[in-house]
């Protein structure tokens, strides 16, 4: 009997020990898992900057450099094994990030104002977080600024509007008090083109509302948010590339058809039904293809 006991006494402080040591169901298994997703900027397989000749661009195999890569990314999901869609906590607030509500929104900002790029010194090209410890297989997330977020007062100061969306903080982001916010900036330029410049600016388009001239939309005809999803994706060994050459790929980038230049979201503009293909929208509706082709944008390499 004494000798039952004794075996029970040391199973029980065997069981303590493997605890105290993150066996079994410590925080260790269980805890927050923090997250970094990171961004590349490249043209097809080559990484680039602003210092970068871009080559092979469009339907003429074009060369430029950047003027701009910036964009917005919300409500990240890291996506389980099982199918499941979980919500990636952003790890700070500050002029990158911000989270009202149930909403997330972060700028990735890939260029840094040197050559032809004209954004801003600071660059982010990262999204931190963190999510309850899991089987994480893919990723989620959309390209865009929230409606909740997308038409407050972007004039004013950074303590009532987040610096985040504050045009003062990142100029060149605004699209129009009725408009929004531009959910992305991406341009190439030689200045031998024809069109100097190619703009890639994606926004929401056709909103409306109580008083529209004062940030107050009720709604847009074509929101204009992707949802990219990465079936595949683990952010400990891949990285997101973000590949100019295939949003460009099916236009000619050193002439404009008609209507501002490059693609500013118009739907009757020449330009615009090969960018939004890459992108995975459609033009008329502004939302998401049920069909074929898929964005061809953002896609999964290794770090």
């Amino acid at each position: 009997m004494n000798k039952t006991l004794m075996l029970s006494g040391l199973a029980a402080a065997s069981l303590a020990a493997l605890s105290a040591c993150g066996g079994g169901d410590s925080t260790e298994d269980t805890g927050p898992k923090a997250v970094r997703v990171e961004f590349a900027a490249v043209a097809g397989d080559t990484p680039i900057t602003c210092a970068s000749t871009l080559s092979g661009l469009g339907t003429t195999s074009a060369s430029g450099t950047l003027a701009d890569m910036r964009f917005y990314i919300a409500n990240v999901k890291l996506v389980t094994r099982s199918g499941s869609e979980v919500p990636l906590v952003l790890s700070t607030e500050d002029n990158y990030n911000t989270t009202k509500g149930s909403d997330t929104l972060t700028l990735i900002d890939l260029e840094d104002k040197t050559g032809t790029c004209a954004g801003t010194t600071e660059m982010n090209a990262s999204i931190k977080g963190t999510v309850p410890a899991g089987d994480y297989v893919g990723m989620k997330m959309t390209l865009g600024v929230p409606l909740a977020l997308n038409h407050t007062d972007q004039t004013a100061a950074t303590t009532v509007t987040p610096a985040v969306i504050n045009n003062a903080v990142h100029p060149g982001m605004a699209w129009s008090w009725a408009g929004g916010r531009k959910f992305t900036k991406i341009e190439v330029t030689n200045a031998s083109w024809t069109a100097p410049t190619f703009f890639t600016h994606l926004g929401s388009t056709g909103c409306t509302g109580t008083n529209p001239a004062a940030g107050q939309v009720d709604t847009c005809a074509r929101p204009d948010r992707p949802v990219i999803t990465l079936a595949s994706f683990n952010p400990d060994s891949q990285k997101v590339a973000v590949d100019v050459k295939a949003l460009l790929a099916g236009n000619n980038v050193t002439v404009n058809g008609a209507g501002p230049g490059g693609c500013m979201s118009g739907s009757t503009d020449p330009e615009c039904p090969a960018v939004f293909n890459a992108l995975g929208l459609d033009l008329i509706t502004g939302t998401q293809l049920a069909t074929t082709p898929t964005q061809t944008l953002f896609r999964a390499v290794s770090k």
